[in-house]
């Protein structure tokens, strides 16, 4: 009776794969819709989001869940994103050289999240986490340095370069706070739903 039981479970996992399938992809594509979405919220309701957003963690999420190849079409929803916000919102010109770090960025968090989120752990997301956030910190101010964004704001010495990072630690901080907070919610819901899945038939398993 009970290898009877485990053939019918292996049978129902088995007609469940296509289901599971189409459920990670219709998540990851969520997921990262969310996430260039949350860029616009703030100015939808005149607010300003200094840089409390899902965007690391939505990339590194839709990375750990789809083949490498479709990094590109993160990298494209996040670039238009970038443009539309760049036109539309703050009404400035936009050049393209000026995003091209950017859009490497995201590139290089959303294969991370493949390299390093396949399986999920807590010490894996966190390293994501403060990679993401850091490496951003790191990118965006240095580009902002060397007045590739916004103009020249910060003299081109070492005590100009300490400036910039230094008024940018408030941003870090809420893209390193916001980042860990979507990144939980995005890897460990799953796994908790899948979790108590697995319990259900367990706790219903026939004894002989």
């Amino acid at each position: 009776m009970k290898r009877n039981y485990n053939q019918n479970r292996r049978s129902h996992c088995a007609a469940a794969n296509p289901y599971n399938q189409g459920l990670t992809i219709m998540l990851a594509i969520l997921v990262l819709m969310l996430a260039a979405l949350s860029r616009l919220l703030p100015h939808m309701i005149h607010s300003v989001a200094f840089n409390f957003t899902a965007v690391g963690a939505g990339l590194l999420f839709f990375g750990s869940r789809r083949p490498r190849w479709q990094t590109v079409l993160a990298v494209a929803v996040m670039a238009l994103m970038d443009v539309y916000l760049t036109t539309k919102v703050y009404g400035y010109a936009f050049h393209v050289s000026a995003y091209l770090v950017t859009w490497a960025w995201y590139a290089a968090v959303c294969l991370m999240g493949s390299a390093l989120l396949r399986k999920v752990t807590v010490l894996r997301v966190v390293g994501g986490v403060l990679a993401s956030a850091t490496s951003f910190f790191v990118l965006s101010n240095f580009m902002v340095w060397m007045g590739s964004v916004g103009g020249a704001m910060y003299p081109h010495s070492v005590a100009g370069l300490a400036g910039c990072y230094a008024a940018a630690l408030p941003f870090y901080g809420n893209d390193l706070i916001s980042t860990g907070a979507f990144a939980a919610a995005f890897f460990g819901l799953p796994v908790l739903v899948t979790r108590l899945a697995e319990m259900m038939p367990s706790a219903q398993e026939p004894t002989v």
